[in-house]
C-alpha cells in the first residue's frame, strides 16, 4: 500500500526534501497486526534489560548545543555548505522516518505487545531527538525542514514486518558504523573537523548501535527468520540492497565524504566491511566482501547509475541501463557466501 500526497510550497527559510528516488530515505509502514503476534518470549529476558537501559537514557544530556555552533556556518565555503547540507537533510529525513514508524509502532502495539511497545517509544524518543538536531544544525545555515508536516506530505511505503525487521535492523548497524567511522577519522585529523555536529558522533552512534541490537533480538526470537534455506535468501538480498544503496548513496554525495578527509571510496568499503562482519553476529550468512568479484559488481552497478543520472538518456538506453542494474544485483546474489552465525549457537542465544 502506498498513498502520496501534493508536496506544498517552500516557506522562507524551509528547505523541501528533493524529489524522491530509490536512494532518498524512504517513510514505512507495516502489517500491524503481524507485529502483535510475534512471539518475544526467547529474547523476553534480553529484552527487558534493553528496555530498562533505554529508560535510563543515558544520553538524555547530550544532544545540548552549545555557544560552539554560533555563527560557526560562516566560515565553510559554499561548496562545503552544499554537501553539508545535503548531508544533514538525508540523515534528518532517515531519523525522522524512523521516529514515524517506531512511533505508530509502539501505539499499535501498546495493548497486545507492551514490552516491545515501550521498547519502541523510546527508540522513537532518540530518533525524534536525532532529527531535530541535525534540523537545528541546518538551521545553522538559515535552512531547516518543517518535519510536523513532512509525514502529510511524504510517501509512505508497505513493508511486511518481518522485512522491516532486517531493514531497521541492517540500517542501524550500518548507522552506526557511518557515525563512528567519522568520528575516529575526525578525532585522527582534527583539521577536518569543519562543525561541531561530529563532536557529538561518538555517543550519537551508540543510539543507533543499541536500537540494532534490540532488533537482534526481534529477530533472533523467531528463528523462521533466519533457520532455513528461504531466509537465508532473503538476508543476503537484504544485505546487499544495504551495501548498494550506501554505495550509490557515497558515489552521489562523494563531495561530503571528502570534505572530511575521506576517500569516499575507501570510506565505503569500510563500512560495508565492518557492518558485515557485525551482521555475522546476528545472521548465519553474510556477504563475502573479500571475493574481489563482490567489490567488482558493485562497480559495474555504479557505472550503470552513473550513466542513468546523465542527462539526454532516451527512453530505451534508460531501460537498457536499468536492466544493466539490475542483473549487477542478480550477479552479486549467485556469488558465493561466507558463514556467520551458527544455527546452534543461534538457538542457544534465542
Amino acid at each position: 500500500m502506498v498513498t502520496t500526497t501534493a508536496t506544498p510550497q517552500a516557506k522562507p527559510g524551509v528547505r523541501l526534501p528533493g524529489r524522491e528516488t530509490v536512494l532518498t530515505p524512504r517513510f514505512y509502514t507495516t502489517d500491524f497486526k503481524a507485529a502483535a503476534k510475534v512471539d518475544l518470549s526467547a529474547q523476553q529476558t534480553e529484552l527487558e534489560a534493553m528496555r530498562d537501559e533505554m529508560k535510563a537514557d543515558y544520553n538524555r544530556n547530550h544532544f545540548v548545543r552549545g555557544p560552539e555552533f554560533d555563527e560557526h556556518w560562516q566560515a565553510l565555503d559554499e561548496a562545503t555548505q552544499t554537501v553539508f547540507l545535503e548531508y544533514l537533510e538525508r540523515s534528518c529525513l532517515s531519523e525522522f522516518s524512523g521516529f514515524l514508524l517506531f512511533k505508530e509502532l509502539s501505539r499499535a502495539l501498546k495493548k497486545p505487545q507492551p514490552l516491545l511497545a515501550e521498547i519502541l517509544h523510546y527508540m522513537a524518543r532518540d530518533e525524534a531527538r536525532h532529527a531535530g538536531f541535525l534540523n537545528k544544525a541546518m538551521g545553522d545555515f538559515r535552512m531547516s525542514l518543517e518535519l510536523p508536516s513532512l509525514s502529510r506530505q511524504r510517501t509512505f511505503t508497505w513493508f511486511p514486518f518481518s522485512w522491516v525487521l532486517y531493514t531497521v535492523y541492517l540500517s542501524e548497524k550500518i548507522g552506526y558504523w557511518r557515525y563512528i567511522l567519522i568520528h575516529r577519522q575526525l578525532v585522527q585529523r582534527p583539521e577536518y573537523r569543519f562543525n561541531p555536529l561530529f563532536n557529538y558522533f561518538e555517543s550519537w552512534c551508540q543510539d543507533e548501535n543499541r536500537h540494532g541490537d534490540i532488533f537482534k533480538a526481534l529477530i533472533l526470537a523467531q528463528p523462521r527468520l533466519w533457520n532455513n534455506g528461504w531466509a537465508h535468501w532473503w538476508i543476503r538480498f537484504f544485505l546487499l540492497s544495504v551495501f548498494v544503496t550506501h554505495t550509490l548513496t557515497v558515489q552521489e554525495r562523494h563531495g561530503f565524504y571528502e570534505s572530511l578527509g575521506f576517500n569516499a571510496e575507501d570510506y565505503n568499503r569500510e563500512v560495508i566491511r565492518q557492518t558485515n562482519a557485525t551482521s555475522a553476529r546476528t545472521f548465519p550468512v553474510v556477504l563475502d566482501v573479500d571475493n574481489p568479484q563482490f567489490w567488482d559488481g558493485l562497480e559495474q552497478i555504479k557505472g550503470y547509475a552513473e550513466q542513468l543520472r546523465q542527462p539526454g538518456n532516451g527512453w530505451l538506453r534508460q531501460q537498457r541501463l536499468k536492466l544493466g542494474l539490475c542483473g549487477g544485483f542478480l550477479r552479486l546474489m549467485a556469488l558465493p557466501v561466507r558463514p556467520g552465525l551458527t544455527p546452534e549457537t543461534a538457538l542457544a542465544i534465542a
